[in-house]
């Protein structure tokens, strides 16, 4: 702990959707954020001098490369071996370092394509991953792993957090890697902008996705990591997995998130679905049951945190907003 009592904060993966948000979120009183702009977390030859040097009381494991199914489908090394040594890296760099807490975030991709909804944390590895991401979901499940093999051999306190899908500011709007809202803005504020008559979504349309607004993730990330030492080790003792779910949000299906996106940038064509494209997990739902025990919940409304995605998003990539508020 520095001198004058806040604590040392890394955030692994600052620049992504939740680590800008975690940044954003961490309050300058409690918590001195480190700053590591150029740092190759795949690389030991980074990590270890970084850990060893800034001594961090608190590291947020949200680095990753991510994407949607298409991303996913085609690049299944990258998703798996970049992911694999961030996450070894990172985590055992924080216990040469002595890092007192690590929180590594995890992903509901990550529970069996056929879990009971909505999904308690003691389904973890009771049946196969959803196929078209099963290499960002293995590397995951590997580093939840670590964690809990790095508590158990090593008396570590790393616990793994498991959100829901994810939307918000600083989210990634790439056409190839992008998750579902980022994509859905993306599409209809050109579709609006193009006056498109007709836009064609993947898939039947039907899958259900939980959305939870990237600030209040981080707010539960930040809540948990602030547990007093009792409450949070009886999390990492609870069961066999040091693991607890982040959900609490909206539960929509992939057409209706597109037509809530469309109605929002004002874009009146017609929305048709491609079933002859993949669907992905029919459903995700997270049981945030732990989490709300312990006194969380999620603030932001669905509509806020539409508005404000598609604020951001105008803001970034488009030159012209008034057209498409």
């Amino acid at each position: 702990m520095n001198s004058d009592n806040k604590q040392r904060l890394y955030v692994a993966g600052h620049r992504g959707l939740l680590g800008s948000a975690l940044t954003r979120k961490a309050e300058p009183a409690r918590y001195t954020v480190l700053d590591s702009c150029h740092l190759d977390l795949r690389n030991t030859s980074t990590t270890d001098p970084f850990f060893a040097k800034h001594k961090p009381d608190l590291v947020i494991l949200a680095a990753a490369k991510v994407g949607g199914i298409h991303a996913n489908s085609t690049q299944p090394v990258e998703f798996l071996a970049d992911n694999l040594a961030i996450y070894s890296n990172v985590i055992h760099s924080a216990y040469q370092a002595e890092v007192k807490r690590l929180i590594f975030v995890g992903s509901n991709c990550s529970y069996p394509r056929n879990a009971p909804q909505p999904i308690p944390e003691s389904e973890l590895l009771n049946g196969p991953v959803e196929p078209t991401n099963s290499a960002f979901a293995m590397a995951k499940l590997a580093a939840i792993e670590l964690c809990r093999a790095y508590n158990q051999q090593y008396g570590t306190r790393y616990l793994a957090v498991m959100p829901t899908s994810l939307y918000g500011p600083g989210d990634n709007f790439d056409p190839k890697n992008s998750h579902v809202m980022a994509a859905m803005i993306r599409r209809f504020v050109a579709a609006k902008a193009s006056n498109s008559p007709v836009e064609t979504i993947w898939g039947t349309g039907t899958p259900l996705r939980e959305l939870l607004y990237v600030d209040d993730c981080a707010d539960a990330c930040l809540f948990l990591a602030g547990l007093p030492d009792e409450q949070f080790d009886a999390i990492l003792q609870a069961q066999r997995y040091p693991v607890i779910n982040i959900g609490g949000g909206t539960e929509r299906s992939i057409l209706q998130i597109a037509q809530d996106v469309a109605a929002a940038v004002g874009y009146t064509g017609k929305i048709v679905t491609d079933p002859s494209k993949p669907d992905g997990v029919p459903r995700k739902l997270l049981d945030n049951g732990r989490l709300a025990a312990l006194g969380w919940q999620a603030r932001t409304s669905y509509a806020e945190g539409l508005r404000l995605a598609i604020q951001d998003y105008l803001a970034r990539f488009t030159t012209d907003t008034a057209s498409t508020n």
